[in-house]
């Protein structure tokens, strides 16, 4: 007794300890990474560091535990972006730490860092706002614009000649002569049989004048004309101009002598953040040549003092005085600088104007003080009085979304609509501007929508034939009124009619009134050849019916008969409303009916069905009866049903038949319920229905041996319209499939039985479910085996008979929590046992 107890105690320890150890890891087989939080998936991560585990380790232990392949995946999806995104945010940081010590020249680069790239920062001030951008500030940093002079134009008149400037002469006429001449560091060139002559600091112009001057002593044809000279400039200097101030790029800068100040600035970058647009100055000679303002170019095109830079000249760009920003619904939102005796309107249109949404009745002026920013309101007479000051923040608003003057109408009248509110407007004449009303208004009552000064609505109801009239007073309409007039279609149900059966279009048509029966079976097509136009059956609905009777009418019956041609009488039958005609089929009339007789006959072929009580034996003796090389024992009947197939081009068709009985959905749906009850789990009632259709079979197990022996007997079957007589040759084969380890074809043996087939064909798979093997006859019959005790007894197989082995349903496996609860189960099975052996 006490080596059970042992023995008992030590099971029940086992599955104790066997539970807390599963119930100790986390079970992660439920668990969707989608739906986990980045916190989450951080939490996961750290505590896989903490436990000194690596990624491929934390996804091994998230696999251990139940997580399944899929969401491993994505698991390690999730940790590679969020340790991206820590190690991210950490250089974002760093490096906006290092551009609070940069110059503006690295600050712009960091404004415009490769925008192909989309990872463009976005700069914002110390309120964490965004800084709008500097209007201008793009011009001199924008590599699709280039300021590269022209090299290649005709020499400027005004070009001042200097050393290392190459001229051009070229003599023709009398004296042919070409010279390439070089402008020394004095200013001098020396020209053949001329001498010295000192162009340097003139201009091309007052060089040529002094040159032709100096070459008519040595050629007088010069002076009659019969000898040219021509005078150009050959090779450009290169010129030494320095950049000073606020510029992205300071110092100095080799240039063609034929750059210009424009050149000079798109070399440097142009003005820094803090560098003036308005105010470049230009020094020659430690005095101001000429001071440029960006904004004529950048707003009219025009280069104003946009000058021929020379040797050691100096362009000095100061601070900025006074800056702004307009913000809003402005066509350029940006900042811009603003000099003496400029006002809030060319500050507007510095912006491009107003959008087509801003509201211009006022601007709000966010503006600083020594201590604080205060507000303004500037109105629009003021726009052009007001002086900015530096740091004015101006903000322009939309438009409310709301009408001040309009009004609606809308249902039955000719013009609906949105109107303007007129001074005085009625509902009256509102209806007048919309053309009136049409034919099918509903006159007793319309109403309107309005709003209440706390805009709750309100609804105004009015006789819209007293308004009309002028018996009752009109109504003055308000701001947002809305006017609705229903049509009588609108307040009815919509009047439809129905016709069924032998017409060519049956089908619902609206209902108009003094519809007749005869024109509806008209719009119908008319009859079909086998229709009668005798007891035709109309329903019609009941609106009195006495709801507490029992036998209370539901729907009126009438019974019609009308010409067959649709005469017109004096007696035409009236329709009414939701009437459902329905036309019969006449009495004698019958559509032809037509079998086909396939395979070992005489005179295979399409026979029509001459009698109701027709048999297949008929059919076959039709047919000249069997062939010599026919298998009786292998023939088939198989009969489509309502979805018959057409006989001669082998398509679907749908012959109608007043006596046949559809139950091919019936039994469908039967056989779908069956393999509902048959399989695992609940499926889809459409996907069963489907796969029925897939694997049924329109064959019909016949035996024409007992049929040919016994005419008009329980065997021989009435034939229908549509079935197929197959008579095959004499069969030799076996067809095994399924579950067999080869699936192949066997010459038919009297001897052999179904297992021996089977093991003809390699045998049951290891999956094979050998209760259920059936097989199939060539007529269409099947059978399976049966068992008896501890034996199989299997059917007998015939020539051409199928043998299929089907597969075994799927087996649930136990899970964690399966596990557990088998485990929690036997272990209060064992603790009971203990408790009842204790006592």
């Amino acid at each position: 007794m006490n080596i059970k107890k042992i023995i008992t105690a030590s099971i029940f320890c086992f599955f104790v300890i066997i539970c807390q150890n599963t119930n100790a890891q986390t079970n992660y087989s439920n668990v969707k990474v989608d739906e986990l939080t980045d916190t989450q998936v951080n939490q996961l991560i750290q505590r896989a560091e903490s436990a000194g585990y690596n990624d491929v380790q934390l996804e091994q232990m998230a696999s251990s535990q139940g997580m399944k392949p899929a969401e491993v995946i994505k698991l390690r999806a999730r940790v590679d972006k969020i340790r991206k995104q820590g190690t991210s945010s950490k250089n974002v940081s760093s490096q906006d730490d290092d551009l609070s010590g940069r110059s503006y020249n690295d600050l712009d680069s960091a404004r415009n860092i490769n925008s192909v790239g989309n990872t463009k920062p976005q700069l914002t001030d110390a309120f964490g706002n965004p800084i709008p951008k500097i209007f201008g500030s793009e011009l001199f940093r924008n590599n699709n614009i280039s300021f590269e002079p022209n090299l290649r134009m005709a020499t400027p008149k005004s070009y001042i000649i200097g050393p290392d400037d190459q001229l051009l002469i070229d003599l023709t006429g009398d004296n042919e002569a070409n010279y390439k001449l070089q402008v020394s560091p004095e200013g001098m060139i020396r020209l053949q049989y001329v001498g010295l002559i000192s162009v340097g600091g003139l201009s091309i112009e007052q060089a040529i004048s002094k040159i032709r001057a100096s070459m008519s002593k040595t050629y007088p044809a010069l002076k009659t004309g019969r000898t040219n000279v021509s005078i150009n400039l050959g090779n450009i200097r290169s010129i030494k101009i320095t950049l000073l101030g606020e510029v992205v790029k300071p110092g100095s800068y080799t240039l063609s002598s034929l750059s210009t100040v424009f050149n000079a600035l798109n070399a440097s970058g142009g003005p820094n953040e803090n560098g003036s647009f308005r105010k470049i100055q230009v020094i020659r000679n430690n005095k101001i040549i000429s001071t440029i303002d960006v904004y004529d170019f950048l707003l009219k095109g025009i280069q104003v003092g946009n000058i021929r830079l020379q040797d050691q000249d100096v362009i000095n760009i100061p601070v900025y005085q006074t800056r702004v920003e307009m913000s809003g619904e402005v066509k350029r939102p940006a900042l811009y600088e603003i000099i003496n005796r400029e006002s809030l309107e060319d500050v507007i249109n510095f912006a491009g104007g107003f959008s087509n949404k801003a509201y211009t009745a006022k601007i709000k002026v966010l503006q600083n003080t020594n201590k604080e920013r205060k507000i303004i309101d500037v109105n629009a007479d003021d726009f052009a009085k007001y002086s900015p000051l530096n740091g004015d923040k101006y903000v322009v608003e939309a438009i409310l979304d709301r009408f001040a003057n309009r009004v609606e109408i809308d249902g039955a009248v000719f013009r609906p609509g949105q109107y303007e509110l007129e001074n005085g407007l009625t509902l009256r004449q509102l209806i007048k501007k919309a053309d009136g009303l049409k034919e099918d208004a509903f006159l007793n009552r319309g109403y309107i929508s309005r709003l209440n000064s706390d805009n709750s609505l309100a609804l105004i109801s009015f006789d819209v034939d007293k308004i009309l009239k002028g018996t009752e007073q009109d109504i003055t309409l308000r701001r947002e009124d809305k006017i609705i007039i229903s049509s009588i279609f609108d307040l009815r149900e919509e009047y439809k009619v129905d016709i069924k059966g032998e017409v060519r279009s049956p089908g619902t048509f609206d209902y108009a009134d003094g519809m007749t029966l005869e024109s509806l079976i008209q719009m119908a097509g008319g009859f079909k050849e086998g229709a009668t136009p005798e007891r035709i059956e109309i329903a019609r609905r009941v609106k009195n019916s006495n709801a507490n009777s029992i036998s209370a009418k539901t729907a009126e019956i009438l019974n019609v008969n009308i010409s067959r041609d649709l005469k017109l009488q004096d007696s035409t039958f009236r329709l009414q409303p939701f009437d459902i005609i329905s036309i019969r089929s006449s009495e004698g009339y019958q559509v032809q009916q037509q079998v086909r007789v396939e395979g070992e006959v005489l005179y295979p072929g399409i026979y029509t069905i001459t009698r109701k009580n027709e048999r297949i034996s008929d059919l076959i003796k039709r047919a000249g009866g069997l062939t010599v090389l026919s298998f009786a024992e292998g023939a088939s009947l198989k009969r489509p049903g309502p979805d018959k197939v057409d006989l001669v081009n082998n398509k679907s068709a749908n012959t109608s038949n007043k006596n046949s009985i559809d139950k091919k959905e019936e039994d469908m749906q039967k056989m779908a319920n069956l393999k509902r009850l048959q399989g695992v789990g609940v499926q889809d009632t459409a996907q069963l229905i489907q796969e029925v259709k897939i694997l049924g079979s329109d064959l019909v197990g016949i035996d024409l041996v007992k049929i040919l022996k016994s005419p008009e007997s329980k065997y021989d079957l009435l034939v229908e319209d549509g079935d197929v007589i197959r008579v095959p040759k004499q069969l030799q084969t076996v067809k095994i499939t399924g579950e067999v380890l080869r699936p192949t074809n066997i010459v038919y043996s009297p001897n052999k039985s179904m297992k021996q087939y089977i093991n003809g064909a390699g045998g049951f798979t290891y999956n094979a479910n050998k209760k259920s093997a059936y097989i199939q006859y060539a007529n269409g019959s099947v059978d399976a085996g049966s068992k008896f005790l501890f034996f199989n007894n299997y059917p007998r197989v015939k020539p051409g008979a199928e043998i299929f082995v089907p597969k075994q349903a799927p087996r649930e496996k136990i899970g964690i929590q399966g596990l557990v609860g088998i485990s929690t189960a036997l272990a209060s099975l064992a603790a009971i046992l203990i408790t009842v052996l204790r006592k």
